[in-house]
């Protein structure tokens, strides 16, 4: 791991920069622990004043002061991509390792489940489930709905992937020695599908931010829990462009910012990286 980490950070200038934005990431996410301000009380620091010394990102219409109220946005965010993101990829693992192995009947069934997920229109869906479930909603219910949404495509790439797997001879050599299907996938199909697995989970956090962002915008999400949309909801419902307060806008705008091509740089860094062939052009062939 070690290696990998070193790798990276000398020889793909993408990594780098994803580490330097990831890291300042970390850093607000730590310091949201140390706040001095409670993000659910208001009033608690005059309004409206712009970026200072005193307060880094100013203070917003609600008396908040919003570099400390971001630091709890962006842990909640990047909590809600890290849930929803672990039980799409507990589905897709499950479904593309059995429909690629089993096959037959199985493999038609379950891809046919995958296929009509893939074609159902997703957002409706969640504006729809956001207004009946509109009183209950936190992150927790909102990470498994979008989990519950997330997975399809990345299924049918595991299961191309085991497919291709199935016809290679250690796994003919493990059917002939009496070895189970499940020990199969598990022992040696699924060590093959866990870089792409891993890749997939970046691209799919990213997918569940972008998606509370949009939700809490249209105001069907937790309104009261501190999240990247929340802030801009927040923001939009205090004219704050019309009234001048351009920094509430601006400041959620550029952390959502970082934290995308933070995540977005990794996700093509450790792309590249898993394949051999662009591995060894990345690092000169050593």
């Amino acid at each position: 791991m070690l290696k990998v980490l070193r790798d990276l950070l000398k020889y793909d200038d993408r990594f780098r920069i994803a580490f330097v934005f990831l890291t300042a990431v970390v850093v607000m996410i730590l310091l949201s622990f140390v706040s001095p301000y409670d993000p659910c009380k208001s009033f608690v620091v005059p309004w409206d004043l712009p970026p200072s010394r005193e307060h880094l990102f100013g203070t917003t219409s609600r008396g908040q002061d919003l570099f400390w109220w971001l630091t709890y946005a962006v842990r909640n965010s990047l909590f809600l991509g890290v849930m929803t993101a672990i039980i799409s990829r507990v589905i897709a693992v499950l479904v593309g390792l059995t429909a690629g192995y089993r096959g037959g009947w199985l493999d038609r069934v379950l891809m046919s489940i995958n296929d009509s997920f893939v074609i159902l229109p997703l957002l409706p869906i969640l504006i729809l489930l956001g207004f009946l479930l509109r009183s209950r909603m936190n992150l927790f219910y909102l990470a498994v709905i979008l989990g519950l949404f997330g997975w399809p495509f990345d299924a049918r790439l595991i299961r191309s992937q085991v497919l291709s797997l199935k016809e290679r001879s250690f796994t003919r050599t493990a059917v002939y020695s009496g070895t189970s299907g499940f020990w199969i996938t598990i022992n040696e199909h699924l060590p093959f599908v866990l870089p792409i697995v891993f890749a997939t989970t970046i691209n799919n956090i990213l997918w569940s931010i972008g998606m509370e962002v949009t939700l809490s915008i249209l105001g069907l999400s937790d309104l009261t829990t501190p999240t990247i949309g929340t802030a801009l909801f927040w923001a939009n419902q205090h004219g704050a462009l019309v009234a001048g307060v351009w920094w509430w806008i601006a400041a959620p705008t550029l952390v959502a910012i970082i934290l995308f091509l933070g995540l977005y740089l990794l996700f093509m860094s450790i792309n590249e990286y898993i394949d051999p062939r662009t591995r060894l052009r990345l690092i000169g062939g050593e």
